[in-house]
């Protein structure tokens, strides 16, 4: 083989291990990401030791523990909360969680805290008695399935929302306060709550917002 071929596989090689060193220092995409989390349930052990505040149950004849604190403990699925009816106190902060469905089954909830999770939609079941629900730092992309009809204030701060849909001024009837900033709002369309009186947001100078009228109560 000649100086000149060598010099040329030579060549050839290094540029196949660069090509090969840049396809393994490639970020993952959020969908691999995803993929390759490994599934971590709630457990009755980590529910043992979450637990606490016990409390009458709703007929008055019984006792339940009606306070869970699960955080960091890295869950995707807690599926196991709907065998804890009972629960009202609920914080599921700093975990992996895309489902909030089991929550469904708590019809007694007054206060839900799910911040810094993966979330893509503060989407639950409709609940009865919730007053207070955080869901800051996730990735929801919209306001749509908040329906619960004792909401009193909302927190969807440092998400991705563009636009305010589906508050329902209906159902929505006790809900005074929603932080929304640290989101990509283009708007505030969306927002016709009677019992509106702090909604907190960075005012961008590109943000449209409809005139407000007197008694709307908006802290913009």
């Amino acid at each position: 083989m000649s100086d000149e071929e060598f010099d040329d596989d030579y060549s050839a090689n290094e540029r196949e291990k660069q090509g090969e060193e840049g396809e393994e220092e490639k970020e993952p995409t959020e969908e691999e990401e995803e993929e390759s989390l490994s599934p971590h349930l709630l457990t009755e052990e980590i529910m043992k030791e979450g637990l606490s505040l016990l409390c009458k149950t709703g007929n008055g004849l019984a006792h339940a523990y009606v306070k869970l604190e699960a955080k960091e403990k890295d869950l995707t699925d807690i599926s196991l909360l709907q065998n804890y009816i009972h629960l009202r106190y609920v914080d599921l902060s700093e975990n992996q969680l895309r489902d909030l469905s089991p929550l469904g089954s708590l019809i007694h909830l007054l206060w839900l805290k799910v911040d810094g999770n993966r979330l893509i939609s503060a989407r639950l079941p409709e609940l009865p008695y919730l007053q207070i629900a955080s869901f800051t730092h996730n990735r929801i992309k919209d306001t749509e399935g908040i329906t619960h009809p004792r909401l009193a204030s909302l927190n969807l701060k440092g998400n991705e929302i563009q636009v305010i849909s589906g508050l329902d001024p209906g159902k929505l009837t006790n809900l005074h306060t929603v932080e929304l900033r640290g989101n990509k709002l283009e708007t505030t369309t969306g927002l016709h709550l009677p019992k509106l009186k702090n909604l907190y947001l960075v005012r961008a100078p590109h943000l449209r917002a409809p005139p407000l009228r007197l008694g709307e109560g908006r802290d913009l």
